[in-house]
């Protein structure tokens, strides 16, 4: 045990604060939850929280995260139309406006209950309502903030009152100085992804016999849910394609996915799954990852280094991630039944020689410590608390005690 540990008199308690909207927000808090209990066992008490689930939040926000689902599935244009008008200046300061009176009540409710010694939120709707907290009253406690995407990033990510920034990389870190957050405050850690994948160290022969797989054949992982819909069309073309493969399917938890996939003629041995807890074994096993281009399953793919086939992504905030990993090498983007073949094609010919080369360029790129990097950094700050600040003259509505 470190001597940091030696001193602690009590656990240090974390607030994580994240959403539903999406995978890729609670992947995240979970990630940095198991690695600060990984490293700091009973010395840290971890708490993760959704303060859209609390009935005092507005319910236009808390019907936010189911919403999210229809809009970018049913009407993707109208959704890019809306995440674009929203990522403006003055737009984005309305919204964090609103955001600041419309969670304010949620937020002292949570930090009242947990008394956390630091907070970490995953999702950007929170900042405003946090920092304007802690100004309208000497209580503070560090918080900050971790982007999970990593190229184009909403403005709301970045507010200048956070005490940190937890970045993907250097483009979003100048993003976010651009936004008036000071580079002092900004960390570049990636994306955190499970610890599960730093420790998974086996060989894909050893991962595949164990889970029933053939260990000798090349294999195609593909991940969806209701939010992918040319998954099938995907699988379609990989099952005709007539090379010696086989298919690892994880449906997401969508039942009619997962029993058509169980219903396919299949000329390939598949796999199919509708929900794994861990997917550290699954992503070191595969050879090649067919999935839509989230921020997450990215991450934890390059983290696994393994190559990409982008099928999907949502228009705003996806597109800068499959655009981020296309222009590195780490993968391609298609999103046809006839692009998807010809991508595999590509891929696989010549003795699978361009696919090992994407798999050198995810490796490069995947950073599988960043859950552990952002852990140090929230127990250093949980045992650094900053000194009470001056209390600042603010709005009356906002004038409520913690």
């Amino acid at each position: 045990m470190s001597s940091e540990l030696a001193t602690a008199t009590k656990p240090r308690k974390i607030l994580i604060l994240t959403a539903d909207a999406g995978f890729g927000h609670r992947s995240v808090a979970n990630a940095v939850a198991s690695a600060l209990e990984l490293e700091y066992g009973s010395a840290v008490d971890v708490s993760i929280v959704n303060p859209l689930d609390d009935e005092k939040a507005p319910l236009v926000l808390r019907d936010s995260q189911a919403d999210y689902d229809k809009w970018v599935k049913n009407v993707p244009e109208l959704y890019q139309l809306g995440y674009n008008a929203s990522d403006a200046f003055i737009p984005t300061r309305i919204l964090q406006s609103y955001l600041s009176v419309a969670l304010l009540e949620v937020m002292r409710s949570i930090l009242r209950q947990y008394k956390p010694d630091a907070v970490l939120s995953t999702y950007p709707m929170y900042q405003s309502a946090i920092i304007t907290l802690f100004r309208s009253r000497k209580y503070r406690v560090p918080f900050y903030t971790v982007v999970t995407d990593l190229a184009t990033v909403h403005r709301l990510w970045f507010h200048p009152g956070v005490d940190g920034l937890l970045v993907p990389n250097q483009l979003v870190a100048d993003l976010a100085m651009s936004n008036q957050v000071k580079g002092e405050k900004i960390r570049i850690t990636e994306i955190p992804v499970s610890p599960a994948i730093a420790n998974e160290k086996r060989n894909k022969a050893d991962i595949r016999m164990e889970l029933g797989w053939q260990a000798d054949l090349p294999t195609v992982l593909a991940v969806g849910s209701k939010r992918v819909e040319r998954l099938v069309d995907a699988l379609n073309v990989v099952n005709h394609y007539g090379v010696p493969l086989q298919v690892v399917a994880v449906t997401g938890n969508d039942q009619d996915l997962f029993n058509e996939l169980n219903h396919f003629d299949w000329h390939i041995p598949a796999h199919i799954y509708a929900f794994v807890e861990n997917m550290a074994p699954l992503l070191r096993a595969s050879d090649l990852i067919i999935c839509k281009a989230g921020g997450l399953i990215v991450t934890e793919s390059l983290a696994s280094g393994l190559p990409l086939l982008l099928i999907e992504a949502i228009p705003g905030q996806e597109t800068g991630n499959a655009d981020y990993v296309t222009s590195r090498g780490a993968g391609d983007m298609a999103q046809s039944p006839v692009a998807i073949l010809e991508t595999v094609h590509h891929l696989f010919k010549d003795y699978a020689a361009l696919l090992k080369e994407r798999a050198r360029n995810a490796c490069s790129l995947g950073m599988d410590q960043a859950a552990f990097d952002a852990a140090h950094i929230l127990w250093k700050a949980a045992n650094e608390r900053p000194k009470p600040t001056p209390r600042k003259k603010i709005l009356p509505v906002l004038e409520i005690p913690l």
